[in-house]
């Protein structure tokens, strides 16, 4: 009879009792799970047993790319910005006849513009429809401006000083003012400020030389749609060959002169590559011509004789519009009178 196996029990020891916790012991942070492990750089012999992979792969996906590559060209230039509809304030006055640009801002600066009804702003820009309207303000300030009637002498600039000329401006004082202009206005140095030549005059050439505050007559003169008419008188000689140069003619200048060319002076003249409008051209005795011009191009009566052969030893301006010089004297002045128009 085979003998039954030992029956042993596996007795379980008790699990030793806890310690009491103690309330007042600090509490042990909790153990957090370590995480992956990080990957170590490869050494240059398990970097060269590494398959190659294609750019795309290697990058990851990419973004949806156009089927077809763009066209070689230019980079698209930004749409410029809507221009603002209308004309400047400044601008519109000017065109308007009451008054300069200058004049203008400083009437829109001062409040002494309405459109619409509105106090007008700096670079406000306004429609042909638009209702302008200046105040009484300005058109006082712009009454107190002065205008000069100078007449220039030789070796004077018209404008500011330079090559060690005197402006013309300099002769503008209270011993200059011509005896006969008995005009009520008295002379002030602001009437100085903000002076400016309508219209010049050669430093080698001498007459009337107009000098004003006043907008509205510098725009008259010398604007862009001005049609006021200048005379001069002009003293010439027959030089084909230059001043200096053989064959010059002093007498009886217009008995040498060929008679066709002073029909050139008069139209078909071009200064630097803008034909001159017409002009009247006559001869007042055998050695003088009359000009009367409508624009007034840098030295443009010198560079027309020189262009026809003659040159000029002599201009004078005695006219302006309706405005003579008559006989204000060299070096002296007199104003515009008041309703003196040109």
């Amino acid at each position: 009879m085979a003998s039954e196996p030992d029956k042993r029990t596996l007795k379980l020891k008790p699990a030793a009792p806890k310690p009491p916790v103690d309330p007042r012991a600090p509490r042990r942070p909790p153990v957090r799970p370590r995480g992956p492990a990080r990957a170590r750089p490869l050494s240059d012999a398990q970097r060269n047993e590494l398959p190659l992979q294609p750019a795309a792969t290697a990058r990851g996906p990419r973004a949806s790319a156009p089927d077809k590559p763009p066209l070689p060209g230019p980079a698209p230039r930004p749409t410029p910005a809507a221009p603002r509809e209308g004309t400047r304030l400044n601008k519109r006055l000017a065109e308007l006849g009451l008054c300069s640009r200058r004049e203008a801002d400083e009437w829109i600066a001062r409040g002494w513009v309405l459109v619409d009804g509105r106090v007008a702003a700096m670079g406000q820009a306004v429609t042909p429809e638009a209702q302008i309207k200046v105040l009484p303000q300005a058109t006082a300030a712009q009454d107190e401006r002065a205008t000069f009637l100078l007449h220039k002498p030789v070796g004077f600039v018209s404008g500011q000083p330079e090559d060690g000329h005197e402006a013309a401006v300099v002769l503008l004082k209270p011993g200059n003012r011509w005896k006969e202009d008995r005009g009520p206005r008295r002379f002030s140095p602001a009437q100085l400020k903000g002076l400016a030549p309508a219209g010049r005059l050669d430093i080698d050439s001498t007459g009337l030389l107009v000098l004003t505050q006043d907008g509205r007559v510098a725009r008259a003169l010398i604007g862009e749609d001005s049609g006021v008419e200048k005379e001069y008188l002009v003293r010439v000689v027959w030089a084909p060959e230059g001043p200096k140069g053989p064959g010059v003619v002093e007498r009886d200048v217009q008995a040498a002169f060929p008679a066709e060319r002073l029909q050139r002076l008069r139209h078909g003249l071009s200064l630097d590559g803008q034909p001159l409008k017409p002009a009247q051209v006559d001869w007042l005795n055998p050695e003088q011509l009359r000009f009367v011009l409508t624009e007034g191009r840098k030295r443009q009566i010198r560079r027309m004789c020189e262009a026809v052969g003659l040159h000029v030893v002599g201009l004078k301006r005695v006219r302006i519009g309706r405005v003579l010089l008559g006989q204000l004297p060299p070096g002296q002045w007199r104003y515009l009178a008041e309703g003196e128009p040109f």
